[in-house]
């Protein structure tokens, strides 16, 4: 994936001058050698901060050697104000962790009461009203540091992700569907850009892609992916490949000083007739490449999606938390195979958006309710260009980053399942299974006005997320409470 962070960490280990500076040096390279054997990209500064003169040699040390995210280590005590400038001059994510003592025959020379010291500065960047990521348990030796630093990594990816994003959007979103449409002024709070356009403008650029001589390629590239049982309307795939070159084109002319891009796109009513398919199939194709490209103008659900992607590296998808599982179906093909309710489960749905390779079996199909509107129910033409099939089976973290009517950032996580369970339904869907999922559905989902949109990231990442959006200051965040943990204001009879 080319449309998201590399992240190069820079670490600077400190020591408050009343204690030994060779310890704090000592247990630094070690947690440094730790890192390494996790091929995680590390630089250690040789300059070991003291005071503040000290922390700006180290700052511009990391950054001279192309460090974008910073790791603190406290090897003993550390000095509560040079340690936290670092994380206000350092322009990037930053991490906070401490040393462990080592041995109890070594705890007079050998003591550096980190332990104590993280309380000191975890106040002081308090007081200073500085932001960092500090580990749920801060506290380590050199291999319990290095995976507090691997699971720093993939935060720190979203978070350099989004310091560098645009979203841009082709518009406006669908009549009378308000679930789409949010404030973006919470966009602009967190660092990311936006532009929006008009679909007239994506279909004048789109028809000067005509004849455009890489789209022979781009179908051949779409024919390798589909193979011959996905490829079930080949006539299709020219229009789908000038359309993907059209959007790519337009990411890499209009990202301006952005490194990133993200889509929200318009896809019905009219989009259809007038570009003569449905675009999910290329948005598919995007998404696997680390570009999401959302439906109906879902600006924040393009965000969460690339949220998703920068933590996981790997395709994301966006769903409509769409229709219940039939009594029927759980009583045959869950209950007793699978350890949820009825209220357990739902199907996630979207009309083709989902990579191919998140799919059990993909192919090219039409869009069934846009054919019945827009072809009367007819042999389908330009309703083609969906891309469907049942979503694979595993392990999900089904998660939005929305912005709530008074442009205040909310969000939930939860984690879940995709059930080997076949949907007997068309579109991109899956059975989902999320334990709470019914109290969750009516006291986070229903209860704080989230839109029906959800992101799918392939892979238990919830821990991750809470701590990414915790880091960017989303004071709001919801998840799926365990059986007799209730709610704030939920009915308890």
């Amino acid at each position: 994936m080319n449309n998201i962070a590399k992240v190069k960490l820079g670490m600077i280990s400190v020591s408050r001058d009343c204690f030994v500076i060779s310890l704090s040096k000592k247990r630094a390279e070690r947690v440094r050698d730790e890192i390494k054997k996790k091929n995680i990209d590390v630089y250690l500064s040789d300059i070991v901060v003291e005071n503040e003169k000290d922390a700006l040699k180290a700052v511009e040390d990391v950054k001279s050697h192309g460090s974008n995210a910073l790791f603190v280590f406290l090897g003993n005590f550390g000095p509560e104000t040079p340690e936290t400038l670092l994380a206000k001059w350092f322009d990037g994510p930053v991490m906070y962790a401490s040393a462990a003592e080592e041995s109890q025959s070594d705890l007079i020379n050998g003591r550096g009461d980190a332990f104590c010291g993280m309380l000191n500065c975890s106040y002081n960047l308090g007081l200073r009203k500085i932001k960092a990521y500090i580990p749920s348990y801060p506290v380590g030796d050199a291999q319990d540091v290095a995976s507090m630093v691997e699971e720093f990594i993939p935060v720190a990816r979203g978070i350099l992700g989004l310091k560098d994003l645009k979203i841009i959007t082709f518009g406006p979103r669908p009549q009378d569907f308000f679930a789409c449409n949010a404030p973006i002024k919470a966009l602009y709070d967190i660092g990311v850009e936006i532009e929006e356009n008009s679909e007239l403008d994506l279909l004048v650029a789109y028809k000067a892609h005509k004849d455009d001589k890489r789209i022979e390629s781009v179908v051949e590239d779409m024919k390798r992916e589909l193979g011959k049982s996905g490829n079930t309307y080949p006539d299709i795939l020219p229009r789908l490949a000038q359309f993907e070159l059209t959007l790519l084109d337009w990411a890499e002319e209009h990202k301006g000083s952005r490194k990133y891009v993200a889509f929200a796109d318009k896809c019905w009513p009219a989009f259809p007739e007038a570009f003569g398919f449905e675009p999910c199939y290329v948005n598919s194709r995007l998404a696997s490449r680390g570009i999401p490209v959302s439906c109906e103008v879902d600006i924040y659900g393009a965000l969460s999606e690339y949220i998703g992607a920068c933590i996981t590296e790997s395709p994301v998808t966006l769903l409509d938390i769409n229709n219940t599982v039939p009594k029927d179906m759980y009583e045959s093909e869950i209950k007793g195979k699978y350890d949820y309710s009825l209220t357990d489960t739902f199907m996630g749905f979207h009309c083709g958006n989902t990579p191919f390779e998140c799919l059990s079996c993909g192919a090219i199909n039409y869009q069934i309710i846009q054919n019945r509107l827009l072809e009367s129910g007819g042999e389908p033409d330009f309703t083609r260009g969906t891309l469907e099939g049942d979503i694979k089976p595993g392990d999900i973290t089904f998660f939005r980053l929305h912005s709530n009517a008074d442009t205040a950032l909310q969000a939930y996580v939860c984690q879940g399942e995709v059930l080997p369970v076949k949907t007997k339904s068309f579109g991109g869907i899956g059975v989902f299974a999320i334990h709470e999922m019914g109290r969750f559905y009516r006291n986070v989902l229903i209860g704080k006005r989230y839109p029906h949109h959800g992101a799918v990231a392939f892979g238990h990442v919830g821990r991750a997320l809470y701590s990414l959006f915790d880091y960017i200051g989303v004071k709001d965040i919801s998840f799926n409470r365990k059986k007799g943990d209730l709610y704030p204001g939920e009915n308890p009879f």
